[in-house]
C-alpha cells in the first residue's frame, strides 16, 4: 500500500480548514558578506511569531542532494511522490494556460533566450521580456506544420511559452533543447527510445526554423524547449484528502498544476496583497487553500539577494491577513530552494512551520533556515507535510485496530 492509498483510507471531512503557504524559492545560502540567507536577513516578525507558536522542521522536495523542478517540488508538496508521478513540465504549463490538450497531444515548455553571434546562450531569459513582447513573437512562430504535425505556439508570461504538437505517431520520450546553463550551445532534441524518432525530428526542424526567424529579435533570439510531455491521470485530492481543495496562484504553470490535482484554481491578482484579498473572499467555501507566492523565486533565479529579501519581507506583512481568519492548520514553506548566489534552483532543504491547536511547540522561535534545523519536525520528506496537516486538522481516522 502506498501513503495515498493509506491517506485515502484514512481521510474524512470536516469543517477544519488547512492554508498552504508556499514561497517559492525560499531556501537561501548565506551571504559572502553577513552570512546569512536571505530568509535570515529580512525582516519577518509575523514569520517568526507563527515559528514560536507552531512546530518547525526542514524538508527535502525529492531526496537529499536531488535538485528540484518546480513541478516536482510541488507535487510532493500536496502529497504525491515526484519519483512515481513524473508529470512534464509542458502538460502543467499548457493546463495553465486553458489550453484543452487531446490524448495523444504533446506538450512543452519554452523560453525565449538569448545567444551571441556564436550562438552560445549568455542569457536563458532574454533579460525577462515582457509577456506582451512574448506574445508577438509567438505570433511568429506559431502554427507551422512540419512533417504532417500542427504546432501550436502560446504565451505563458514574459519570457515563457507553450508549444503543443499534434500530429500521428509522436512520442513525448525526448530530451530538452535547453541546458539549463549559459555559455554553451543549445541542445539539439534527441530520441529517448525509437517510438520518439519523428518528435526528435520535427522538434529541430521547428528549432531551426525559429532560430532564422528570430535571428533580428535581440534580446529574443532564440529559444529553449524541455519538459516535453503528455497529460497523465493522477488521485485528485478531493478522492484522496476528502478535501474540497482550492488554489490562488497568480502563475500559470502553478494554476496548472493545481487543476492536474484537481484543485479549483481561484481568479486572482498579480501581488501577495490580491491573492490574500482572495483568501479571504473565497475562505468559507474550501477547506484547503494552496496560496503560492511566485516572484521571491524569480528574484533568486537572478541571483538578486536584496531583491529577494524584500519579498520575503513583503510576504511577511501579509501573514496577518492569514492569521486572523484563523485556519485550523497553517502551513508555510516552499517548494524548493533557489539561493541568490547560485542563481537557480538548488538541493538545500526547506525551512517549514506548522501551526495548529493540536501541534507540540518546540524551542523555534524564528522561522529561518538555521533556527528551523533544530525544530521539533527533523527533517523529513515533502511529501509528508499533508498527512501531518490532515492529521493536524483532526481530518485523519485511527489506523488499524
Amino acid at each position: 500500500m502506498d501513503s495515498l492509498e493509506l491517506i485515502r483510507g484514512l481521510a474524512r471531512p470536516s469543517p477544519a480548514k488547512i492554508v498552504l503557504l508556499v514561497i517559492d524559492g525560499l531556501g537561501g545560502l548565506p551571504h559572502p558578506r553577513t552570512g546569512k540567507t536571505e530568509l535570515e536577513t529580512a525582516n519577518t516578525p509575523n514569520l517568526d511569531k507563527l515559528a514560536a507558536a507552531g512546530i518547525c522542521g526542514m524538508i527535502d522536495p525529492i531526496s537529499p542532494g536531488i535538485t528540484p523542478g518546480s513541478t516536482p517540488g510541488h507535487l510532493a508538496l500536496f502529497g504525491y511522490d515526484p519519483l512515481k508521478f513524473n508529470i512534464g513540465r509542458g502538460v502543467v504549463e499548457a493546463m495553465g494556460i486553458d489550453f484543452d490538450l487531446k490524448p495523444g497531444d504533446i506538450a512543452a515548455r519554452g523560453n525565449f533566450c538569448t545567444v551571441d553571434e556564436d550562438g552560445l546562450i549568455t542569457d536563458r531569459r532574454a533579460g525577462r521580456i515582457s509577456t506582451e513582447k512574448c506574445a508577438e513573437l509567438c505570433q511568429l512562430v506559431n502554427e507551422m506544420v512540419i512533417d504532417g504535425v500542427k504546432l501550436s505556439i502560446l504565451p505563458v508570461r514574459e519570457h515563457r511559452f507553450v508549444i503543443v504538437f499534434q500530429g500521428k505517431g509522436l512520442a513525448p520520450d525526448v530530451s530538452d533543447s535547453d541546458p539549463q546553463q549559459v555559455g554553451v550551445a543549445p541542445k539539439a532534441v534527441s530520441a529517448l527510445n525509437p517510438k520518439a524518432d519523428l518528435m526528435a525530428v520535427v522538434a529541430n526542424k521547428f528549432v531551426e526554423q525559429a532560430r532564422t526567424i528570430l535571428a533580428k529579435h535581440h534580446p529574443a533570439n532564440m529559444l529553449l524547449l524541455r519538459g516535453f510531455s503528455q497529460r497523465s491521470h493522477l488521485p485528485t485530492m478531493e478522492e484522496v484528502y476528502k478535501l474540497k481543495p482550492a488554489a490562488i496562484a497568480a502563475y500559470p504553470m502553478y494554476r496548472g498544476l493545481a487543476k492536474l490535482v484537481g484543485m479549483q484554481v481561484l481568479n486572482t491578482g498579480m501581488t501577495i496583497a490580491e491573492e490574500m484579498t482572495t483568501l479571504k473572499e473565497n475562505f468559507s467555501a474550501y477547506d484547503f487553500f494552496f496560496l503560492h507566492i511566485k516572484r521571491t523565486d524569480s528574484a533568486g533565479e537572478d541571483g538578486d539577494f536584496e531583491r529577494k529579501v524584500k519579498l520575503i519581507e513583503e510576504a511577511d506583512k501579509s501573514i496577518p491577513v492569514l492569521t486572523g481568519l484563523k485556519p485550523e492548520v497553517i502551513v508555510v514553506t516552499g517548494d524548493h530552494s533557489t539561493p541568490a548566489t547560485l542563481k537557480g534552483h538548488s538541493w538545500h532543504p526547506l525551512p517549514i512551520v506548522l501551526c495548529s491547536e493540536w501541534c507540540r511547540r518546540d524551542r523555534v522561535g524564528e522561522f529561518s533556515e538555521s533556527a528551523c534545523i533544530s525544530g521539533g519536525l527533523g527533517r523529513f520528506p515533502a511529501t509528508q507535510i499533508m498527512p501531518l496537516a490532515m492529521a493536524h486538522a483532526l481530518k485523519l481516522a485511527k489506523f488499524s485496530a
